[in-house]
């Protein structure tokens, strides 16, 4: 079963949404607080569009399909959450426009929302309270 989630993964990799295009033209090759992500991943036998390691964050850009399966979705985060990493939401919406503003929403989630820097990057008093 783990070898067909990382077939699965591979073709995604391959068939991405406009919005995950441009999510993953801004955080690949750690263009983005060099943080390494990785598109596609499989955890805990679901798929991940990105996941940073390091921040151990999964990110899902939700399209349409997403409004027909919130119980699964609720699940699958529940699931991986379990596993201490942390899972953020953004809309597909939210990340049309400019490469600009893509970039300063992911900012806006990843840095304001709870998910604490790496050590050494961030303030101290925020690395201690997480």
């Amino acid at each position: 079963m783990k070898e067909i989630k990382k077939i699965f993964a591979r073709i995604l990799r391959k068939d991405q949404t406009k919005a995950e295009k441009t999510v993953w033209e801004l955080l690949r090759k750690r263009k983005f607080k060099d943080l390494k992500f990785r598109r596609q991943h499989v955890i805990e036998g679901f798929v991940l569009d990105f996941y940073c390691h390091e921040l151990r964050l999964g990110i899902e850009v939700d399209g349409g399909i997403h409004l027909k399966r919130k119980d699964y979705d609720r699940l699958r985060q529940d699931v991986i959450e379990s596993e201490g990493i942390k899972m953020i939401r953004i809309q597909n919406k939210e990340l049309i426009g400019t490469r600009k503003m893509a970039l300063q929403k992911l900012e806006e989630i990843i840095v304001h929302r709870s998910v604490p820097l790496p050590l050494g990057e961030g303030r101290e008093e925020d690395i201690l309270d997480n």
